[in-house]
């Protein structure tokens, strides 16, 4: 399959490196790197990337705080994530724009899905923060909600496994790996890919969704590239 524009989603735990919390400087580096190589490649570039490195939305209730109060404090948690990245960026003299699901001055422009795509044609990474911009609603479900308003070709899920198994890898030694699933075989296997908000808005607007592990260089370079990488999932 021949990419022309994806939507990244991360994990905001993925920046954290071997820190466990907050960004791991070389961490962001390293994916403004990989992420700078297939924009050279051509390939327009949206990204969605989590808050949970600083404050995870359904852990406000342990916290003390109310569902929709500890979902804004971590949809602010990815406005943090987005400016790393985009100061990243802006390191290795690579162009990107954080859109932010609401106002926030100073910051970044509200997204809209005419502003975020004349953006991408101008070879800008387009860098969307706030989640979707509601509470009750996971980065996920915002992930498959930016790829379907942004038209691409595919939601690439960087993880820390290389696709979709079974049974937790790390748990069970038999677990199978998929190398292609559909959406409802996924589905009907319970399969854990992603919220069923988002799982469902990517099946019903046929958006294919690929998970592969994000932390082995090159493997981004790889999948645009058109090698077999992770676990495709999609409608047969």
């Amino acid at each position: 399959m021949e990419y022309n524009r994806i939507l990244l989603k991360l994990s905001g735990e993925s920046l954290s490196g071997s820190e466990n919390y907050g960004i791991d400087e070389k961490r962001l580096n390293e994916y403004c790197q990989q992420i700078a190589e297939i924009l050279m490649m051509g390939i327009e570039v949206g990204i969605v990337i989590g808050g949970g490195n600083i404050f995870r939305g359904v852990q406000g209730t342990d916290k003390g705080f109310d569902r929709a109060t500890g979902d804004y404090m971590g949809m602010l948690s990815t406005v943090i994530n987005g400016l790393a990245f985009h100061s990243g960026f802006n390191n290795i003299s690579v162009r990107s724009k954080i859109f932010t699901a609401f106002k926030i001055e100073h910051i970044g422009e509200i997204f809209t899905i005419e502003k975020a795509i004349a953006s991408l044609s101008e070879k800008t990474i387009g860098i969307y923060t706030c989640g979707t911009g509601n509470p009750y609603f996971t980065t996920d479900t915002a992930a498959a909600l930016r790829s379907v308003e942004i038209k691409a070709d595919i939601l690439l899920k960087g993880t820390r496994v290389d696709g979709i198994y079974s049974a937790d890898p790390e748990e069970f030694s038999d677990a199978i790996r998929y190398d292609e699933i559909s959406f409802n075989e996924a589905y009907e296997k319970k399969l854990k890919i992603m919220d069923m908000t988002a799982f469902t808005l990517c099946r019903d607007n046929n958006m294919p969704v690929l998970v592969f592990d994000m932390n082995r260089k090159n493997n981004l370079k790889a999948i645009v590239s058109g090698e077999k990488i992770g676990t495709l999932v999609r409608n047969f």
